[in-house]
């Protein structure tokens, strides 16, 4: 390829703390228009704003948790901007002293892993929301005031993304990360998280960037992954055509219907906002023993867990990451390893049958089948009381009713046949009419032995013990 793009994201983060980050107010979703509002969120003149220490705390555990270096000192600012929600016409946030730098989040890519730098994490509030009337012919738009102060992380990522699959894995681990950490439930349906992405496209090899646009309007994962690849196409079609002027710095929006971007307003540049000190709010003073503090509490992190499954379980690589990318998951895993199961069968089990049957694996603990029960499935395929086969029957049994494994073998007559006798008699029903498959397996077609193993397994109803029918199969043909 010719042309390689360049990609950083921004992505907003919202810190589930009870109440706002400057006031009292609560931060509870979906509550009635503008009725978690105070004289201070509304911007009422004379009112003056408080730091909640406990956004403060939690952007910290963010920031510690993507590996970046926390600010001794820390200050608030004023983004000068006009917008219909956001009552102060300015938004407190952080310039050039955040609470958090340099930090970094490896992701899995074809070549192997690849580090993405983070260049900054600041605390700011939120706007309130704008409400637009679906009767185009009324003109309407209502202002709803309930987010206005809610505390958010900021997190902008260096532009060291060279793809759209690149972007989308940043997100997944981004947001894997930080519900590891607890700080936020990061939900894009509910506002939580929010990604706005960076982009401009060069020649390889080129020392410059090209021209950066803004994309905004992102309500998925999926939906940046368009986006970014729409917008190179974009871009590289008016290079080639010889339009590079064409390409400016400006905000664009993605229609989702349409699966294309197009130009809101030129894009602002940090001067144009008339940063300066909020006169409101003091600095803050982080000392190292608070650092450390925070560092010693959180948890254990996707990487490191990922790593211990792998060394402590002996599965694959592949399987502890999947495993471990939902925290929900990994706790789910880890309980049936505490039942006595196999490690190996139990990721196999997960990953197949049961991911198979959940859509979201953070809702996996209202999953019917518990992990106790499952590692008692499991053992009943270990003991050789059923097949893997007739398991697969009994999982779908576990989940539709919430019964223990074992009560549905008996109740339905499942458990395995291991006994020689019934076998060997079964064995001789079958090769007594297929004699002709016999005969072929004789003359070293190697199919009909699958056939004969196959009919073995219908005859018996599938109770069979299978590796115990192959043995006898094999030694009454062979002899």
């Amino acid at each position: 390829m010719q042309y390689e793009p360049v990609i950083g994201l921004e992505v907003h983060i919202q810190l589930n703390t009870d109440t706002k980050i400057f006031c009292g107010c609560s931060t509870r979703f979906g509550s009635e228009p503008n009725s978690q509002t105070c004289p201070v969120c509304l911007a009422m003149p004379g009112v003056l704003p408080v730091l909640n220490r406990a956004a403060l705390e939690k952007a910290l555990i963010a920031g510690l948790a993507l590996n970046c270096e926390v600010s001794d000192y820390c200050k608030f600012d004023r983004k000068n901007y006009f917008y219909p929600d956001l009552p102060k016409a300015y938004q407190i946030s952080q310039y050039d002293k955040p609470v958090c730098l340099k930090g970094f989040i490896e992701i899995s890519t074809p070549a192997g892993p690849k580090k993405i730098g983070i260049t900054r994490l600041h605390l700011e509030e939120d706007a309130g929301k704008l409400l637009h009337s679906e009767d185009k012919s009324a003109n309407i738009s209502y202002v709803d005031l309930n987010r206005a102060g809610v505390p958010l992380a900021e997190i902008v990522s260096e532009p060291d993304m060279r793809s759209a699959d690149e972007a989308y894995e940043y997100l997944n681990k981004l947001k894997s990360i930080i519900k590891y950490t607890g700080v936020s439930d990061v939900n894009m349906e509910e506002g939580s998280l929010r990604c706005d992405v960076n982009i401009s496209v060069r020649e390889h090899g080129a020392p410059e960037f090209g021209e950066r646009v803004e994309v905004k309007n992102l309500n998925s994962f999926k939906a940046v992954r368009s986006a970014i690849n729409y917008e190179i196409e974009r871009q590289i079609s008016l290079i080639e055509a010889n339009e590079k002027d064409s390409i400016i710095q400006e905000t664009r929006l993605w229609d989702a219907d349409r699966q294309q971007t197009f130009s809101m307003r030129s894009k602002e540049d940090a001067q144009d906002y008339r940063y300066f000190p909020d006169p409101d709010l003091t600095p803050v003073i982080i000392s190292k023993e608070y650092i450390e503090s925070l560092r010693s509490s959180l948890p254990e992190l996707p990487d490191v867990r990922k790593n211990r499954f792998a060394n402590e379980y002996g599965i694959p690589a592949y399987d502890a990451e999947v495993l471990t990318a939902v925290k929900q998951l990994a706790d789910y895993y880890e309980e049936v390893i505490r039942h006595n199961a196999n490690p190996k069968k139990a990721s196999n089990w997960i990953m197949s049958e049961l991911l198979g049957q959940l859509e979201d694996p953070e809702k996996i603990s209202s999953f019917p089948v518990k992990p106790a029960s499952l590692a008692s499935l499991l053992k009943l395929i270990d003991e050789d009381t059923i097949s893997g086969k007739i398991a697969k029957t009994v999982f779908r049994e576990m989940i539709d009713t919430g019964k223990e494994a074992g009560l549905i073998v008996e109740e339905k007559g499942m458990k395995q046949v291991s006994d020689t006798s019934e076998i060997e008699a079964i064995i001789t029903r079958v090769l007594e009419t297929n004699a002709q498959s016999v005969e072929d397996y004789k003359n070293g077609k190697e199919k009909a032995l699958g056939f004969l193993v196959g009919q073995i397994m219908k005859e018996s109803k599938g109770k069979a013990n299978p590796k115990l029918a192959n043995e006898l199969l094999l030694k009454r043909l062979n002899s």
